[in-house]
């Protein structure tokens, strides 16, 4: 069995790796710290660009999918999507990360999984 990050050691690294690229992160729900399902929020210039959710895959293995995709449009869909997914898990954390470039950061968190 491989050891497995927690998930606040996880949520603190990607507020580090946004910072490292120049951009700031911040924590909109705080979750489990242990086993707590993470869920990023992408901004560019302050612009929404996507939502990600960390899940464990069939190989168990963690990785990244784009989730939520219209409730990055606009703040009404983005704070009903938050609500929902709280709803169904308290134990969610939800960051928000502004960084130069959303795409090339998703790209990053997923060879990281």
């Amino acid at each position: 069995m491989e050891a497995r990050l927690s998930s606040g050691t996880l949520v603190q690294g990607l507020l580090r790796l946004a910072q490292r690229d120049g951009g700031f992160g911040a924590v909109l729900a705080r979750g489990d710290s242990d086993s707590g399902a993470v869920a990023i929020v992408l901004v560019e210039r302050g612009e929404r660009r996507m939502i990600l959710e960390r899940i464990l895959g069939e190989d168990g293995r963690y990785r990244w999918q784009k989730t939520g995709n219209q409730a990055a449009e606009t703040d009404e869909e983005f704070e009903k999507f938050l609500k929902r997914k709280r709803g169904f898990d308290p134990d969610l954390w939800v960051l928000e990360l502004d960084v130069p470039s959303a795409e090339r950061f998703a790209d990053e968190m997923k060879a990281i999984g």
